[in-house]
């Protein structure tokens, strides 16, 4: 699978590390320019790009940056896109660390389901609840006791199975999230949200979680902080 990468983060890196190793075909690109991912093209194959290539003549793009910059990326980017390309966001929404308010978030709207309407385009939830080193070593063959299981979210359904396939080449078994209105239940502060759980767990957390967002999560009038001094 031709797959593009925009954002070179603890996850956008881990899966350029992780897919390929698997035999996909990689761009990755960052705000920075594909000068500052020589060294992590290098180790793994992948070919450094930028923003706009990251999203040319691909199958599947993962989106995995800040929230906050969501609004950066070209207004274009997906301009020459197929209908059949596929878009995933793993992005979290940390008001208080990192992002500051975003109202419409803040207000009820699913993180996912912001982030698909600044991109114009609709997109798949996944990635989002485990830990970078999590999805670098603790995949597992199919079948394995304890398997970890990842939420996946979105509201195409072809879309949906195309990245749940993708979960399970990674070796983590694909749980359906239902569609992008129900993501809120794989945000942060949630039960499935870094849990390491297995597909029984997931199912479990995801219809034990509140929309209510926990007060950490949820901005203030001060916010943005950092993630040691949270405002």
């Amino acid at each position: 699978m031709k797959i593009g990468i925009i954002g070179a983060g603890n996850i956008g890196s881990t899966l350029t590390r992780r897919l390929r190793a698997l035999g996909h075909d990689v761009a990755v690109a960052n705000s920075r320019g594909p000068e500052t991912l020589r060294d992590l093209a290098s180790e793994t194959g992948a070919d450094a790009v930028t923003v706009t290539e990251a999203a040319r003549g691909r199958d599947l793009v993962v989106v995995t940056i800040q929230e906050r910059r969501v609004p950066e990326l070209p207004d274009d980017l997906f301009a020459a896109a197929g209908d059949d390309l596929v878009v995933v966001d793993t992005g979290n929404y940390y008001p208080r660390e990192r992002d500051g308010r975003i109202e419409p978030i803040e207000d009820g709207m699913a993180e996912s389901r912001w982030v698909e309407r600044q991109l114009g385009r609709p997109v798949v939830k996944a990635f989002n609840n485990i830990y970078a080193s999590s999805l670098l070593k603790k995949g597992s063959p199919a079948g394995t006791t304890g398997r970890i299981a990842l939420p996946v979210a979105g509201d195409d359904e072809a879309a949906k199975a195309t990245v749940m396939a993708l979960v399970e080449e990674l070796g983590f078994d694909a749980v359906d999230a239902g569609g992008l209105d129900d993501s809120w239940r794989q945000q942060p502060g949630s039960p499935v949200y870094t849990a390491d759980d297995d597909a029984a767990g997931v199912r479990r957390a995801l219809a034990e979680a509140s929309p209510e967002r926990p007060s950490q999560f949820q901005g203030t009038a001060d916010s943005p902080g950092s993630f040691g001094s949270p405002r």
